[in-house]
Protein backbone atom coordinates (compact mmCIF):
# COMPACT_ATOMS: atom_id res chain seq x y z
CA UNK A 1 0.00 0.00 0.00
CA UNK A 2 1.72 3.10 -0.99
CA UNK A 3 0.90 6.08 1.48
CA UNK A 4 -0.94 8.78 0.27
CA UNK A 5 1.15 11.54 0.65
CA UNK A 6 3.57 9.66 -2.28
CA UNK A 7 0.36 10.33 -5.02
CA UNK A 8 -0.82 13.58 -3.64
CA UNK A 9 0.22 17.00 -5.24
CA UNK A 10 0.20 19.69 -2.55
CA UNK A 11 -0.87 23.44 -2.73
CA UNK A 12 1.19 26.29 -1.05
CA UNK A 13 -1.51 29.12 0.47
CA UNK A 14 0.51 31.78 1.65
CA UNK A 15 -3.47 33.12 3.55
CA UNK A 16 -2.48 36.40 3.94
CA UNK A 17 -1.93 36.87 -0.08
CA UNK A 18 -4.58 34.30 -1.12
CA UNK A 19 -7.94 35.97 -0.89
CA UNK A 20 -9.28 38.64 0.82
CA UNK A 21 -13.70 38.51 1.85
CA UNK A 22 -13.73 41.25 4.12
CA UNK A 23 -12.20 44.22 2.46
CA UNK A 24 -9.07 44.54 4.89
CA UNK A 25 -6.68 44.19 2.06
CA UNK A 26 -5.48 40.99 4.01
CA UNK A 27 -5.91 37.27 3.05
CA UNK A 28 -8.62 35.17 5.41
CA UNK A 29 -9.70 31.80 5.85
CA UNK A 30 -13.01 32.40 4.53
CA UNK A 31 -11.01 33.05 1.50
CA UNK A 32 -9.50 30.16 1.26
CA UNK A 33 -13.20 28.07 1.81
CA UNK A 34 -14.45 30.22 -0.82
CA UNK A 35 -11.87 28.85 -3.57
CA UNK A 36 -11.71 25.38 -2.48
CA UNK A 37 -13.97 24.21 -5.62
CA UNK A 38 -10.99 26.22 -7.56
CA UNK A 39 -8.26 24.04 -6.15
CA UNK A 40 -10.29 21.10 -6.88
CA UNK A 41 -10.83 22.13 -10.17
CA UNK A 42 -7.51 22.20 -10.53
CA UNK A 43 -6.74 18.06 -8.86
CA UNK A 44 -4.55 18.75 -5.84
CA UNK A 45 -5.03 16.24 -2.97
CA UNK A 46 -3.79 18.77 -0.04
CA UNK A 47 -3.05 22.02 0.91
CA UNK A 48 -0.22 23.44 2.96
CA UNK A 49 -1.29 26.85 4.97
CA UNK A 50 1.62 28.76 5.99
CA UNK A 51 1.08 30.36 9.58
CA UNK A 52 -2.20 31.67 10.53
CA UNK A 53 -1.53 31.54 13.92
CA UNK A 54 -1.93 34.70 16.39
CA UNK A 55 0.99 36.39 16.04
CA UNK A 56 2.29 40.55 16.26
CA UNK A 57 3.41 39.81 12.61
CA UNK A 58 7.00 40.71 12.44
CA UNK A 59 8.27 37.89 10.25
CA UNK A 60 4.42 37.63 8.52
CA UNK A 61 3.24 34.83 11.38
CA UNK A 62 6.21 33.19 11.80
CA UNK A 63 6.35 34.45 15.08
CA UNK A 64 3.51 33.19 17.19
CA UNK A 65 2.50 34.23 19.89
CA UNK A 66 -0.09 31.65 20.48
CA UNK A 67 -0.12 28.53 18.76
CA UNK A 68 -3.89 27.29 20.03
CA UNK A 69 -5.32 31.01 18.31
CA UNK A 70 -6.23 31.88 15.03
CA UNK A 71 -5.09 34.98 14.27
CA UNK A 72 -8.19 37.99 14.14
CA UNK A 73 -6.40 38.68 10.88
CA UNK A 74 -7.27 35.56 9.58
CA UNK A 75 -10.37 35.00 11.42
CA UNK A 76 -11.25 33.13 13.82
CA UNK A 77 -10.59 29.28 15.47
CA UNK A 78 -14.29 28.08 14.34
CA UNK A 79 -13.18 29.61 10.45
CA UNK A 80 -10.16 27.12 11.00
CA UNK A 81 -12.35 24.18 11.80
CA UNK A 82 -15.13 25.30 8.71
CA UNK A 83 -11.79 25.36 6.69
CA UNK A 84 -11.05 21.58 7.86
CA UNK A 85 -14.36 20.40 7.00
CA UNK A 86 -14.80 22.08 4.18
CA UNK A 87 -11.73 20.69 2.66
CA UNK A 88 -12.46 17.69 3.78
CA UNK A 89 -15.79 16.98 2.54
CA UNK A 90 -14.21 17.82 -1.24
CA UNK A 91 -11.41 14.97 -0.98
CA UNK A 92 -8.82 18.00 0.39
CA UNK A 93 -5.99 17.09 2.76
CA UNK A 94 -5.00 20.08 5.04
CA UNK A 95 -1.58 20.52 6.19
CA UNK A 96 -0.64 23.42 8.80
CA UNK A 97 2.86 25.25 9.42
CA UNK A 98 4.60 24.18 12.38
CA UNK A 99 6.76 26.74 13.94
CA UNK A 100 8.50 25.78 16.85
CA UNK A 101 12.42 26.60 16.59
CA UNK A 102 11.20 29.73 18.03
CA UNK A 103 8.46 31.80 19.20
CA UNK A 104 7.19 35.60 19.17
CA UNK A 105 8.52 37.42 22.20
CA UNK A 106 4.94 38.13 22.61
CA UNK A 107 4.30 34.70 23.55
CA UNK A 108 3.37 33.86 27.54
CA UNK A 109 6.58 31.63 27.88
CA UNK A 110 8.93 34.51 26.76
CA UNK A 111 6.83 37.19 28.19
CA UNK A 112 7.86 34.85 31.96
CA UNK A 113 11.32 34.02 31.08
CA UNK A 114 12.55 37.87 30.47
CA UNK A 115 11.30 38.85 34.03
CA UNK A 116 13.78 36.98 36.01
CA UNK A 117 16.89 34.20 36.08
CA UNK A 118 14.95 31.92 38.05
CA UNK A 119 11.62 32.43 36.53
CA UNK A 120 10.02 28.88 35.82
CA UNK A 121 10.09 29.46 32.20
CA UNK A 122 13.91 30.89 32.11
CA UNK A 123 15.29 28.12 30.54
CA UNK A 124 12.39 27.74 27.52
CA UNK A 125 15.05 29.99 25.88
CA UNK A 126 18.41 30.37 25.60
CA UNK A 127 20.16 33.00 27.92
CA UNK A 128 24.15 33.65 28.22
CA UNK A 129 25.87 36.24 29.85
CA UNK A 130 27.88 38.75 27.89
CA UNK A 131 31.46 38.35 26.98
CA UNK A 132 33.99 40.57 29.61
CA UNK A 133 33.25 43.63 27.29
CA UNK A 134 29.77 43.09 27.13
CA UNK A 135 29.34 41.89 23.16
CA UNK A 136 27.28 39.26 22.25
CA UNK A 137 28.11 35.46 23.90
CA UNK A 138 29.82 34.52 20.24
CA UNK A 139 29.62 35.66 16.87
CA UNK A 140 26.65 34.12 15.60
CA UNK A 141 24.69 36.00 13.15
CA UNK A 142 20.86 35.90 12.42
CA UNK A 143 19.60 34.85 9.28
CA UNK A 144 18.31 38.19 8.99
CA UNK A 145 21.18 40.15 9.12
CA UNK A 146 23.41 41.09 12.40
CA UNK A 147 23.77 39.25 15.38
CA UNK A 148 22.11 36.51 16.72
CA UNK A 149 21.95 37.75 20.47
CA UNK A 150 20.29 40.67 21.83
CA UNK A 151 20.69 42.51 25.20
CA UNK A 152 18.25 42.11 27.76
CA UNK A 153 18.79 44.90 30.15
CA UNK A 154 16.68 43.74 32.34
CA UNK A 155 18.16 40.35 33.45
CA UNK A 156 21.96 41.74 32.11
CA UNK A 157 22.08 38.81 29.76
CA UNK A 158 21.73 38.00 25.89
CA UNK A 159 18.91 35.77 24.19
CA UNK A 160 19.17 33.71 21.11
CA UNK A 161 16.84 34.21 18.02
CA UNK A 162 18.45 33.03 14.57
CA UNK A 163 16.02 34.92 12.93
CA UNK A 164 14.60 38.40 13.96
CA UNK A 165 15.29 40.09 17.83
CA UNK A 166 11.33 39.19 17.79
CA UNK A 167 11.44 35.20 17.48
CA UNK A 168 13.69 34.22 20.24
CA UNK A 169 15.20 30.63 19.84
CA UNK A 170 13.08 28.29 22.31
CA UNK A 171 15.44 25.49 24.37
CA UNK A 172 14.31 21.88 22.89
CA UNK A 173 16.70 20.28 25.60
CA UNK A 174 14.09 21.38 28.00
CA UNK A 175 11.85 18.29 28.69
CA UNK A 176 8.90 20.70 29.04
CA UNK A 177 9.44 22.64 25.85
CA UNK A 178 8.76 19.69 23.85
CA UNK A 179 6.10 18.41 26.02
CA UNK A 180 4.06 21.77 25.12
CA UNK A 181 5.17 21.54 21.34
CA UNK A 182 3.87 17.59 21.15
CA UNK A 183 0.83 19.06 22.95
CA UNK A 184 0.06 21.99 20.55
CA UNK A 185 0.43 18.99 17.38
CA UNK A 186 -1.85 16.73 19.07
CA UNK A 187 -5.00 19.87 19.84
CA UNK A 188 -4.66 20.80 16.08
CA UNK A 189 -4.36 17.05 14.59
CA UNK A 190 -7.23 15.69 16.99
CA UNK A 191 -8.88 18.33 14.89
CA UNK A 192 -8.22 16.68 12.23
CA UNK A 193 -4.94 18.62 10.46
CA UNK A 194 -3.70 16.42 8.40
CA UNK A 195 -0.25 16.58 9.18
CA UNK A 196 2.89 19.59 9.49
CA UNK A 197 5.00 21.39 7.05
CA UNK A 198 7.87 21.94 9.88
CA UNK A 199 9.62 25.11 9.80
CA UNK A 200 13.19 25.42 9.66
CA UNK A 201 13.40 22.00 11.81
CA UNK A 202 16.84 21.57 11.40
CA UNK A 203 17.96 24.17 13.54
CA UNK A 204 15.96 23.18 17.27
CA UNK A 205 18.98 20.84 18.48
CA UNK A 206 21.80 23.89 19.46
CA UNK A 207 25.18 22.83 19.97
CA UNK A 208 25.62 24.21 23.66
CA UNK A 209 28.91 24.91 23.55
CA UNK A 210 27.99 27.55 21.20
CA UNK A 211 31.45 27.90 19.50
CA UNK A 212 32.42 30.67 17.27
CA UNK A 213 32.81 30.42 13.50
CA UNK A 214 36.13 31.13 12.17
CA UNK A 215 35.51 34.60 10.00
CA UNK A 216 37.13 36.55 6.97
CA UNK A 217 38.58 39.93 8.20
CA UNK A 218 35.80 42.46 8.51
CA UNK A 219 32.95 39.86 9.06
CA UNK A 220 31.57 40.22 12.61
CA UNK A 221 28.82 37.44 12.50
CA UNK A 222 28.74 33.73 10.92
CA UNK A 223 25.73 31.97 9.35
CA UNK A 224 26.41 28.24 8.46
CA UNK A 225 27.42 24.75 9.78
CA UNK A 226 26.75 25.82 13.65
CA UNK A 227 23.15 27.04 12.94
CA UNK A 228 21.50 23.47 11.70
CA UNK A 229 22.31 19.85 12.85
CA UNK A 230 22.72 19.97 15.72
CA UNK A 231 23.59 16.97 18.32
CA UNK A 232 20.40 16.29 19.79
CA UNK A 233 18.35 17.49 16.35
CA UNK A 234 17.43 13.48 15.01
CA UNK A 235 17.02 11.95 18.77
CA UNK A 236 14.40 15.12 19.16
CA UNK A 237 12.05 14.33 16.22
CA UNK A 238 12.35 10.74 16.94
CA UNK A 239 10.79 11.43 19.82
CA UNK A 240 8.04 13.81 18.17
CA UNK A 241 7.26 10.97 16.10
CA UNK A 242 7.13 8.60 18.93
CA UNK A 243 4.89 10.87 20.77
CA UNK A 244 2.64 12.41 18.23
CA UNK A 245 3.20 11.28 14.48
CA UNK A 246 2.94 7.70 14.40
CA UNK A 247 -0.62 8.29 16.20
CA UNK A 248 -1.77 9.73 12.97
CA UNK A 249 -2.22 9.19 9.35
CA UNK A 250 -0.32 12.02 8.71
CA UNK A 251 2.06 13.99 6.15
CA UNK A 252 5.15 15.56 7.22
CA UNK A 253 7.82 17.68 5.46
CA UNK A 254 10.64 19.61 7.44
CA UNK A 255 12.34 22.67 5.89
CA UNK A 256 15.82 20.88 6.55
CA UNK A 257 18.32 23.64 6.09
CA UNK A 258 22.05 22.68 5.93
CA UNK A 259 20.64 19.53 4.45
CA UNK A 260 23.02 17.23 2.24
CA UNK A 261 21.71 13.73 0.98
CA UNK A 262 23.29 11.83 3.59
CA UNK A 263 21.06 13.69 5.97
CA UNK A 264 18.34 13.57 4.27
CA UNK A 265 18.53 9.85 4.51
CA UNK A 266 18.94 10.20 8.32
CA UNK A 267 15.39 12.73 7.94
CA UNK A 268 13.46 10.39 6.04
CA UNK A 269 14.74 6.65 5.87
CA UNK A 270 11.83 4.27 6.47
CA UNK A 271 13.18 2.66 9.51
CA UNK A 272 14.14 5.83 11.30
CA UNK A 273 10.87 6.47 12.13
CA UNK A 274 11.03 10.46 11.55
CA UNK A 275 9.42 12.53 8.45
CA UNK A 276 8.02 12.12 5.48
CA UNK A 277 10.48 13.91 3.17
CA UNK A 278 12.79 17.37 3.39
CA UNK A 279 12.73 20.32 1.64
CA UNK A 280 16.61 21.09 0.67
CA UNK A 281 18.09 24.36 -0.67
CA UNK A 282 20.79 22.90 -2.77
CA UNK A 283 19.25 23.29 -5.99
CA UNK A 284 17.51 27.07 -5.16
CA UNK A 285 21.29 28.87 -4.60
CA UNK A 286 22.49 27.73 -8.57
CA UNK A 287 21.93 31.63 -9.24
CA UNK A 288 24.22 32.38 -6.27
CA UNK A 289 27.92 33.59 -5.91
CA UNK A 290 28.88 30.93 -3.48
CA UNK A 291 30.91 32.78 -0.72
CA UNK A 292 30.31 36.23 -1.14
CA UNK A 293 29.63 38.50 1.69
CA UNK A 294 26.26 39.29 0.00
CA UNK A 295 25.18 36.01 0.70
CA UNK A 296 21.90 34.91 -1.29
CA UNK A 297 21.91 38.32 -2.77
CA UNK A 298 25.00 37.84 -4.80
CA UNK A 299 23.76 36.88 -8.19
CA UNK A 300 24.85 34.40 -10.75
CA UNK A 301 23.76 33.46 -14.10
CA UNK A 302 21.61 30.54 -13.88
CA UNK A 303 23.15 27.16 -14.79
CA UNK A 304 21.11 24.20 -16.21
CA UNK A 305 23.78 21.90 -16.26
CA UNK A 306 24.22 22.38 -12.11
CA UNK A 307 20.87 22.15 -11.33
CA UNK A 308 20.91 19.09 -13.15
CA UNK A 309 23.64 17.71 -11.35
CA UNK A 310 21.78 19.09 -8.08
CA UNK A 311 18.04 17.42 -8.66
CA UNK A 312 19.76 13.79 -9.81
CA UNK A 313 21.94 13.81 -6.78
CA UNK A 314 18.85 14.05 -4.45
CA UNK A 315 16.74 11.50 -7.01
CA UNK A 316 19.61 8.94 -6.89
CA UNK A 317 20.21 9.59 -3.25
CA UNK A 318 16.94 9.20 -1.89
CA UNK A 319 16.00 6.57 -4.66
CA UNK A 320 15.53 3.65 -2.13
CA UNK A 321 15.98 4.99 1.27
CA UNK A 322 13.90 8.19 1.96
CA UNK A 323 11.60 10.73 -0.35
CA UNK A 324 12.18 13.77 -1.97
CA UNK A 325 9.89 17.05 -1.74
CA UNK A 326 9.80 18.86 -5.15
CA UNK A 327 9.43 22.59 -5.47
CA UNK A 328 10.67 25.76 -7.41
CA UNK A 329 8.71 28.20 -5.82
CA UNK A 330 7.08 29.13 -1.93
CA UNK A 331 6.45 31.81 0.28
CA UNK A 332 10.72 32.12 0.14
CA UNK A 333 11.46 31.71 -3.23
CA UNK A 334 10.68 34.40 -6.57
CA UNK A 335 8.91 32.95 -8.85
CA UNK A 336 10.76 30.89 -11.05
CA UNK A 337 9.78 32.06 -14.68
CA UNK A 338 11.72 35.28 -13.55
CA UNK A 339 14.01 33.58 -11.74
CA UNK A 340 15.44 31.08 -14.06
CA UNK A 341 12.95 31.66 -17.71
CA UNK A 342 12.39 34.41 -19.39
CA UNK A 343 8.29 35.65 -18.18
CA UNK A 344 8.08 38.51 -21.30
CA UNK A 345 8.76 36.41 -24.70
CA UNK A 346 8.12 32.77 -23.77
CA UNK A 347 6.19 33.10 -19.84
CA UNK A 348 3.71 30.45 -20.97
CA UNK A 349 6.08 27.70 -22.40
CA UNK A 350 8.50 29.13 -19.80
CA UNK A 351 6.50 27.88 -17.03
CA UNK A 352 4.67 24.40 -18.50
CA UNK A 353 8.77 23.46 -18.94
CA UNK A 354 9.69 23.81 -15.74
CA UNK A 355 6.37 22.21 -14.15
CA UNK A 356 7.19 19.56 -16.65
CA UNK A 357 10.42 18.87 -14.68
CA UNK A 358 9.49 18.99 -11.65
CA UNK A 359 6.23 16.88 -11.65
CA UNK A 360 7.92 14.10 -13.75
CA UNK A 361 10.75 13.89 -10.89
CA UNK A 362 10.07 10.83 -8.16
CA UNK A 363 8.73 12.96 -5.28
CA UNK A 364 5.89 14.91 -3.45
CA UNK A 365 5.64 17.82 -6.03
CA UNK A 366 3.97 21.68 -4.54
CA UNK A 367 2.70 24.37 -6.20
CA UNK A 368 3.05 27.47 -4.80
CA UNK A 369 -0.27 29.72 -5.31
CA UNK A 370 -0.34 31.36 -8.76
CA UNK A 371 2.18 29.46 -10.24
CA UNK A 372 -0.27 27.40 -11.80
CA UNK A 373 -0.92 30.36 -14.07
CA UNK A 374 2.60 31.97 -14.55
CA UNK A 375 2.57 34.62 -11.73
CA UNK A 376 5.64 36.47 -12.51
CA UNK A 377 8.44 38.58 -9.96
CA UNK A 378 7.25 41.96 -9.38
CA UNK A 379 9.54 44.91 -10.20
CA UNK A 380 8.49 47.43 -7.31
CA UNK A 381 10.48 50.16 -6.00
CA UNK A 382 12.99 49.35 -2.96
CA UNK A 383 10.60 50.82 -0.30
CA UNK A 384 7.47 49.02 -1.83
CA UNK A 385 8.94 45.88 -0.34
CA UNK A 386 7.74 44.86 2.52
CA UNK A 387 9.72 42.09 3.97
CA UNK A 388 12.37 42.03 6.78
CA UNK A 389 14.77 40.03 5.44
CA UNK A 390 15.21 42.76 2.76
CA UNK A 391 15.30 45.86 4.66
CA UNK A 392 17.80 44.66 7.56
CA UNK A 393 19.77 42.88 4.04
CA UNK A 394 19.40 46.45 2.69
CA UNK A 395 20.93 48.49 6.03
CA UNK A 396 23.92 45.73 6.31
CA UNK A 397 24.86 45.07 2.43
CA UNK A 398 24.02 48.90 1.23
CA UNK A 399 24.16 51.25 4.08
CA UNK A 400 26.28 50.01 6.16
CA UNK A 401 29.16 48.24 4.98
CA UNK A 402 28.70 49.54 1.42
CA UNK A 403 29.26 45.65 -0.08
CA UNK A 404 26.65 46.61 -2.97
CA UNK A 405 25.31 49.43 -4.45
CA UNK A 406 22.05 50.50 -4.10
CA UNK A 407 21.29 49.62 -7.80
CA UNK A 408 22.82 46.40 -7.34
CA UNK A 409 20.82 44.94 -4.19
CA UNK A 410 17.60 46.46 -6.48
CA UNK A 411 18.12 43.99 -9.20
CA UNK A 412 19.22 40.91 -6.97
CA UNK A 413 15.74 41.53 -4.88
CA UNK A 414 13.60 41.85 -8.17
CA UNK A 415 15.37 38.64 -8.79
CA UNK A 416 15.33 36.79 -5.75
CA UNK A 417 13.49 38.40 -3.23
CA UNK A 418 10.58 37.16 -0.87
CA UNK A 419 7.81 39.39 -1.48
CA UNK A 420 8.22 38.60 -5.25
CA UNK A 421 5.81 35.05 -4.12
CA UNK A 422 4.01 37.05 -1.55
CA UNK A 423 2.33 40.03 -4.15
CA UNK A 424 -1.46 38.97 -3.57
CA UNK A 425 -2.66 36.10 -5.98
CA UNK A 426 -4.30 37.50 -9.40
CA UNK A 427 -7.85 36.19 -9.67
CA UNK A 428 -9.43 38.62 -12.52
CA UNK A 429 -8.36 41.71 -14.12
CA UNK A 430 -10.67 44.11 -11.89
CA UNK A 431 -8.75 47.00 -9.19
CA UNK A 432 -6.14 44.98 -7.52
CA UNK A 433 -6.96 41.54 -9.47
CA UNK A 434 -9.67 41.05 -7.42
CA UNK A 435 -7.83 40.16 -4.49
CA UNK A 436 -9.56 42.40 -2.48
CA UNK A 437 -11.80 45.61 -2.60
CA UNK A 438 -9.64 47.35 0.02
CA UNK A 439 -6.05 48.21 0.00
CA UNK A 440 -3.88 45.24 -0.42
CA UNK A 441 -1.29 44.60 2.70
CA UNK A 442 1.25 44.19 -0.62
CA UNK A 443 1.44 46.09 -3.74
CA UNK A 444 -0.50 43.77 -6.59
CA UNK A 445 1.97 42.87 -9.36
CA UNK A 446 1.15 45.71 -12.05
CA UNK A 447 0.90 42.71 -14.76
CA UNK A 448 -2.09 41.06 -13.00
CA UNK A 449 -4.80 42.40 -16.47
CA UNK A 450 -2.82 39.46 -18.03
CA UNK A 451 -1.93 37.45 -16.25
CA UNK A 452 -4.89 36.06 -13.56
CA UNK A 453 -7.19 32.74 -12.91
CA UNK A 454 -10.42 34.20 -14.73
CA UNK A 455 -8.50 34.47 -17.67
CA UNK A 456 -6.50 31.12 -17.16
CA UNK A 457 -9.88 29.11 -17.00
CA UNK A 458 -11.20 30.82 -20.03
CA UNK A 459 -7.74 29.65 -22.08
CA UNK A 460 -7.70 25.78 -23.22
CA UNK A 461 -4.01 25.91 -23.55
CA UNK A 462 -3.96 27.62 -20.84
CA UNK A 463 -0.88 26.75 -17.59
CA UNK A 464 -3.75 26.16 -15.37
CA UNK A 465 -4.96 23.32 -17.73
CA UNK A 466 -1.45 21.99 -18.10
CA UNK A 467 -0.49 21.63 -13.99
CA UNK A 468 -4.00 19.90 -14.58
CA UNK A 469 -3.00 17.62 -16.88
CA UNK A 470 0.26 17.35 -14.73
CA UNK A 471 -1.70 16.36 -11.86
CA UNK A 472 -4.19 13.86 -13.86
CA UNK A 473 -1.34 12.04 -15.11
CA UNK A 474 0.58 11.50 -11.69
CA UNK A 475 -2.88 10.18 -10.53
CA UNK A 476 -3.20 7.62 -13.46
CA UNK A 477 0.08 6.44 -13.81
CA UNK A 478 2.14 4.60 -11.13
CA UNK A 479 5.90 4.99 -12.90
CA UNK A 480 5.30 9.08 -12.04
CA UNK A 481 5.36 7.69 -8.12
CA UNK A 482 7.65 4.47 -7.89
CA UNK A 483 9.77 4.36 -11.05
CA UNK A 484 13.43 5.11 -10.76
CA UNK A 485 14.71 7.74 -12.26
CA UNK A 486 18.04 8.40 -14.68
CA UNK A 487 19.36 11.50 -16.00
CA UNK A 488 20.44 11.24 -19.90
CA UNK A 489 22.07 14.42 -21.60
CA UNK A 490 23.75 15.11 -18.38
CA UNK A 491 25.95 17.84 -19.80
CA UNK A 492 23.92 19.81 -22.38
CA UNK A 493 23.56 23.04 -22.13
CA UNK A 494 20.10 23.54 -22.74
CA UNK A 495 18.44 20.04 -22.38
CA UNK A 496 16.75 18.45 -19.11
CA UNK A 497 15.93 14.90 -20.17
CA UNK A 498 15.35 11.86 -18.15
CA UNK A 499 13.87 8.88 -17.66
CA UNK A 500 11.77 6.87 -14.84
CA UNK A 501 10.94 3.38 -15.25
CA UNK A 502 9.23 0.55 -13.47
CA UNK A 503 8.69 -2.88 -14.22
CA UNK A 504 5.86 -2.05 -16.52
CA UNK A 505 6.18 1.43 -17.72
CA UNK A 506 8.37 3.53 -18.71
CA UNK A 507 8.72 8.03 -19.20
CA UNK A 508 10.75 10.11 -20.84
CA UNK A 509 10.51 13.64 -19.46
CA UNK A 510 12.35 16.21 -21.99
CA UNK A 511 12.56 20.06 -21.99
CA UNK A 512 14.39 22.38 -23.53
CA UNK A 513 15.37 25.07 -20.78
CA UNK A 514 16.46 28.17 -23.23
CA UNK A 515 15.49 30.62 -26.09
CA UNK A 516 17.29 28.39 -28.27
CA UNK A 517 16.10 25.53 -30.95
CA UNK A 518 17.95 22.31 -30.34
CA UNK A 519 17.78 18.98 -31.76
CA UNK A 520 16.48 16.14 -29.60
CA UNK A 521 16.52 12.40 -30.61
CA UNK A 522 14.42 10.65 -28.49
CA UNK A 523 16.18 7.21 -27.26
CA UNK A 524 14.72 4.08 -29.10
CA UNK A 525 11.37 2.84 -28.14
CA UNK A 526 8.00 2.99 -29.13
CA UNK A 527 7.04 6.25 -27.11
CA UNK A 528 3.84 7.53 -27.17
CA UNK A 529 3.29 11.39 -26.20
CA UNK A 530 1.37 11.98 -22.67
CA UNK A 531 2.06 15.72 -22.91
CA UNK A 532 3.55 18.34 -24.64
CA UNK A 533 3.51 22.19 -23.95
CA UNK A 534 3.51 22.66 -27.69
CA UNK A 535 0.71 21.89 -29.91
CA UNK A 536 2.76 19.22 -32.54
CA UNK A 537 5.39 18.13 -30.18
CA UNK A 538 4.52 14.34 -31.14
CA UNK A 539 7.22 13.72 -33.89
CA UNK A 540 9.31 16.96 -33.87
CA UNK A 541 13.19 16.33 -33.75
CA UNK A 542 14.05 19.97 -32.44
CA UNK A 543 12.31 21.75 -29.50
CA UNK A 544 11.68 24.64 -29.66
CA UNK A 545 12.36 27.53 -26.84
CA UNK A 546 11.26 26.27 -23.59
CA UNK A 547 9.25 23.39 -25.28
CA UNK A 548 8.93 20.48 -23.17
CA UNK A 549 7.03 16.79 -22.71
CA UNK A 550 6.20 13.48 -21.71
CA UNK A 551 6.59 10.42 -23.34
CA UNK A 552 4.98 7.10 -22.37
CA UNK A 553 6.14 3.41 -23.06
CA UNK A 554 4.39 0.25 -21.96
CA UNK A 555 7.41 -2.84 -21.19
Amino acid sequence: MIEWWKKAVVYQIYPRSFYDTNGDGIGDLQGIIEKLDYLKELGIDCIWISPVYDSPQDDNGYDIRDYRKIDKMFGTNEDMDRLLAEAHARGIKVVMDLVVNHTSDEHFWFVESRKSKDNPYRDFYFWKDPKPDGSPPNNWGSMFSGSAWEYDEKTGQYYLHYFSKKQPDLNWENEKVRKEVYDLMKYWMDKGVDGWRMDVIGSISKFLDFPDYELPKGQKYGVGKYHANGPRLHEFIQEMNREVLSKYDCMTVGEAIGSDVEIAKMYTGADRHELNMIFNFEHMDVDTMPGSPAGKWALKPFDLIELKQILSRWQYALSDTGWNALYFENHDQARVVSRWGNDTNYRIECAKAFATILHGLKGTPFIYQGEEIGMVNAKLKLAEYDDIEIRNAYRELVVENQIMSEDEFLTAVRKKGRDNARTPMQWDDTPHAGFTTGTPWLKVNPRYPEINVTKALADPNSIFYYYQSLIKLRHTYDVFVDGRYELLLPNHPYLYVYTRENESEKLLVAANISEHTVSFEKPEGNWGLLLGNYDDTENSTLFRPYEAAIYYMEK
